[in-house]
């Protein structure tokens, strides 16, 4: 009774259920499992719960097909419902992880074919514990020390707050037998040496309830995590700028939010353009090396996703901009220039009565002084630049002073006639092609926004 109570209260706190629920029970056979399907199945009068079992048989061990009828066996003396899933394991990589994945597909699946509302499976307390403490142990910062969580999408753990010894008596009050996984016991398995070494001598030798201990740890920090993810969300929002596979953020604002807030924009920001990066604290040191003063001057990677930061932006993305693909002038004529969205519009004209544009996206030249072959381009490393007006320089200069940043300048058009740079466009017009009053012919250049097509309604 008194388990059933706690049961009850871990299933209030953290909204699991309402009631009047389908629920998918995930029966490895294990005790934890078991005692899941025991508990719940106390439920249901009360609880008006209508249960169906899945046992996922992974194919890994010579005895996998008895676990299956253990679970076809207890499900039949139960009166509920029971289904196996066979699944295949990718044996690359983590075989942990591989049998996790396709595990939780599996139930996914069944939950699915079945209408169940919520899939239920038997994380206890000591997982909860053996949890934060591995993730402590790689280095993990507060949102890995959360640890497992509670409630993830239609997933809910009952017995996250029961601890092991608890429901192995519970399982022989009620007598329930059930089966004891060898690889469980398996030394190579990092979870496997601290469940049966690491914790037993820290409840030896320091705290006999380090597992509580280490299980509250995880509820706090998952306390701090939520309310971090609330702010960092809000603000992610408000300041971030979103493109094709991108998202710029002004660096002033994110280095005036608080340190831990401002790392978990990016961090929020990244994982929505697709990165899946381990939370381990050097993603942590490195999100923080973004925001210092002065800037780090190489790009950071998380998980696929480069945070880049030039001049006072931040941007995060997947893939670099386009670079400008180089293409003669038409002229008179339009060049269209999709990789920036602009095209070039280029017309030759009278000098008498023509005004000399004032606008920075608009160019007059002398159409007889120009040389040909007219190109426009994407800018050069080491390329230098003579102004209208002023002396040679390095291009490169010319765009940091303008404060294009970095990703953005292999895109600012480059126009060039002859081999000589004559307008870096919305920028600086260059010295060749100079309009005087012995002018008869004007080529003008206008860079304007390429239509976007129409999109269906």
């Amino acid at each position: 009774m008194v388990l059933r109570e706690q049961l009850e209260r871990t299933i209030r706190r953290h909204a699991m259920l309402a009631g009047g629920e389908t629920v998918l029970v995930a029966v490895s056979g294990g005790a934890d499992s078991v005692a899941l399907l025991h508990l719940l199945l106390g439920l249901v009068p009360t609880w008006r719960l209508r249960l169906h079992a899945l046992h996922v048989d992974h194919g890994l061990r010579a005895e996998s097909a008895a676990d299956a009828e253990l679970v076809q066996a207890l499900c039949a003396r139960l009166g509920v419902p029971v289904d196996v899933a066979t699944v295949a394991v990718d044996r690359r990589g983590s075989l942990e992880a591989s049998a996790r994945a396709a595990r939780y597909a599996a139930l996914e699946a069944c939950a699915a074919r079945l209408g169940a509302d919520r899939i239920a499976v038997g994380h206890t307390a000591d997982d909860q514990a053996e949890t934060v403490l591995m993730r402590l142990l790689q280095g993990a910062g507060v949102r890995g020390l959360a640890g497992i969580p509670p409630v993830r999408g239609r997933i809910v753990r009952p017995l996250i707050e029961l601890r092991r010894p608890e429901l192995e008596a519970e399982l022989r009050r009620a007598g329930l037998s059930w089966v004891d996984d060898a690889t469980n016991r398996d030394p190579k398995f990092l979870r496997n040496r601290i469940r049966h070494e690491l914790l037993p001598l820290l409840a030896d030798s320091f705290n006999p309830e380090v597992a509580p201990s280490l299980a509250r740890l995880a509820s706090l920090a998952r306390e701090t995590v939520s309310a971090l993810d609330r702010t960092a969300g809000a603000e992610l929002e408000r300041l971030a700028v979103w493109s094709d596979r991108a998202a710029t953020l002004r660096l002033a604002a994110l280095r005036a939010l608080p340190g831990p807030i401002a790392a978990e924009v990016l961090r929020r920001a990244a994982a929505r353009l697709g990165s899946r990066a381990p939370l381990r604290a050097w993603a942590h040191r490195g999100l923080s090396r973004v925001l210092a003063a002065p800037a780090p001057r190489r790009p950071f990677r998380i998980g696929g996703v480069t945070i880049d930061v030039s001049g006072a932006l931040a941007r995060l993305a997947t893939a670099p901009p386009v670079a400008l693909v180089e293409r003669p002038v038409v002229a008179p004529g339009r060049t269209e220039l999709p990789e920036i969205g602009q095209a070039l519009e280029a017309r030759i004209v009278g000098a008498d009565a023509y005004a000399i544009p004032r606008e920075p996206g608009r160019v007059a030249f002398d159409a007889d002084e120009l040389a040909t072959p007219l190109v426009v381009r994407a800018r050069r490393r080491g390329e230098r630049f003579t102004a209208f007006g002023g002396s040679e320089r390095r291009l490169k200069s010319l765009l940091i002073e303008a404060k294009i940043p970095g990703w953005e300048r292999a895109r600012v058009p480059v126009i060039e006639a002859g081999g000589t740079i004559v307008w870096v466009g919305h920028l600086r017009r260059g010295a060749a092609g100079r309009v005087t009053a012995r002018t008869r012919r004007i080529l003008e250049l206008v860079l304007v926004p390429l239509a976007q097509p129409d999109r269906p309604r």
